[in-house]
């Protein structure tokens, strides 16, 4: 019997040794797949959310071909504005032979800038105003020229004359718009730089400010070629702030200055603290942002939209259609043929003054179309608003500065943030009440996607840093706290 079952018990046995070695080598292979599965799956995972940046690419804007070798001067050089007798003498004799087409009966500024008030404003220009005096008001703070893909460009870079123990001093590049300069910022600059002179002590924050002008702007030398859009500027002004010597800064925009620094951090969103805004491009298209509109004005909640979003917002054809039509004829314009218009802006002091300062009306108040004054002097003086002038004159930019409108509307997305990619880095946005457009903060929310601050501004407009310094630069300031405190 013994020998029937010995067999069968070998055999058994055998089946249970391989049993076993298989199971060792379970043992030994299901972990080893569990942990390359799991670990494709992490890899999955972390692309997904692995933030996309703007590609930085590179440029040439110099006059003909890029040099073969050689490397670009990357040096800084102190610049100084200056004027001659002759500038003077021959914008004089300009506005001496100037001629005025008679507005119509009370049409105040609804048909343009009202050449009655024009007249006072030359008047003013040729035998008041100190062209002199205002280049020494420009020069108070230090600019300077570097060349950077072939263009000088041109920027005014001011730091804090005194420090307090502890605090730190944070860099803070501010970009202006169209038809706007690098003086646009002079009111705020002493407000960031020394806040504690002008009462704004409540926080441990100082700035040194650097202003650079785009270039085709005052005194940036203008682009030679083709196809300088807000992500050639992003990348330029990049490069600008590393030659300074700064790894990490802040950024701050309105109007064009807006979408630069948009892209600016989303290009380098490593280098951008923080990105503050007085001025957001959002498309409203799509199915989602057309229902959100639509039931906006009746549930207001359901979609996001607070009481002062509606009021801002609502009627949302005559402020969001109507007149965003009225106002942006010269858009198109300088979107086609921007050089067309700009060659007799070029030669006509009286004709640029028109057409730049009736967008300092209207764009700081909507409400002034009907005033027959534009209401100019109720929030600056004509030696603010001629001397932004005088800047695109004596540097013959206004041409370059309306062709930036062209270089990027032939492009997709247009201005501002690419859709596509986001916007990552922490974000404050400053709406302020008649600004062109207004940005409720769920639609920004969209593609800026850390928004730390979101303020509704008591007044001001699209000029924030001239008309509003104070304002705006409490609310920079108390953005950067916050994200100090992240």
């Amino acid at each position: 019997m013994w020998q029937e079952f010995l067999p069968n018990a070998w055999e058994s046995l055998l089946s249970r040794i391989r049993s076993f070695e298989f199971s060792q080598k379970n043992a030994v292979l299901v972990p080893v797949a569990a942990l390359g599965v799991g670990g494709m799956l992490v890899c999955w995972m972390r692309s997904r959310h692995k933030i996309k940046t703007l590609e930085m690419g590179d440029g040439w804007w110099g006059s003909g071909e890029r040099p073969l070798k050689g490397k670009e001067d990357e040096s800084i050089r102190p610049f100084k504005i200056e004027t001659s007798d002759k500038e003077i003498e021959d914008l004089h004799h300009r506005l001496d032979r100037a001629r005025y087409a008679p507005p119509l009966e009370g049409a105040a500024f609804h048909y343009g800038f009202n050449s009655n008030y024009l007249q006072k404003v030359v008047a003013y220009w040729r035998n008041q105003f100190d062209w002199h005096k205002q280049v020494e008001v420009l020069n108070k703070y230090p600019h300077f020229l570097t060349t950077i893909e072939g263009i000088n460009i041109h920027f005014i870079h001011v730091k804090p004359s005194y420090v307090p123990h502890g605090r730190a001093v944070q860099p803070l590049l501010m970009v202006h718009g169209w038809p706007g300069s690098f003086y646009e910022f002079y009111k705020i600059i002493p407000l960031l730089t020394e806040p504690a002179k002008h009462g704004l002590t409540e926080g441990d924050v100082v700035f040194e400010v650097i202003c650079p002008s785009i270039p085709g702007y005052g005194f940036s030398e203008a682009p030679h070629q083709k196809g300088f859009d807000t992500v050639a500027a992003a990348r330029i002004f990049h490069k600008l702030m590393k030659r300074l010597g700064f790894k990490e800064y802040y950024l701050q925009g309105g109007d064009w200055g807006s979408a630069i620094t948009t892209n600016m951090a989303q290009m380098l969103p490593q280098s951008v603290k923080g990105l503050h805004l007085n001025m957001v491009f959002i498309a409203i298209q799509g199915l989602g942002r057309m229902i959100s509109v639509m039931l906006g004005a009746y549930v207001p909640w359901l979609v996001g939209l607070t009481r002062e979003d509606v009021r801002r917002v609502y009627p949302f054809a005559q402020k969001n259609i109507y007149n965003i039509l009225r106002e942006s004829g010269y858009f198109h314009i300088q979107a086609t043929k921007p050089d067309t218009a700009g060659c007799g802006l070029n030669d006509s002091p009286v004709g640029l003054a028109a057409y730049i300062l009736e967008k300092f009306s209207t764009w700081t108040d909507n409400s002034f179309l009907d005033k027959d004054d534009g209401a100019l002097e109720s929030k600056y003086s004509l030696d603010e608003l001629l001397t932004n002038v005088m800047i695109y004159w004596v540097t013959s930019s206004i041409v370059s500065s309306m062709r930036f409108y062209k270089e990027n509307m032939s492009k997709f997305p247009g201005p501002g943030a690419d859709p596509r990619l986001g916007v990552h880095v922490p974000t404050g946005i400053a709406a302020f009440p008649q600004e062109i457009t207004h940005t409720p903060r769920t639609w920004a929310k969209d593609v800026f996607k850390n928004i730390v601050t979101y303020s509704y501004m008591p007044q001001g407009g699209h000029f924030a840093a001239f008309q509003e310094p104070k304002l705006l630069a409490q609310d920079i300031m108390h953005f950067v706290r916050k994200v100090e405190q992240l």
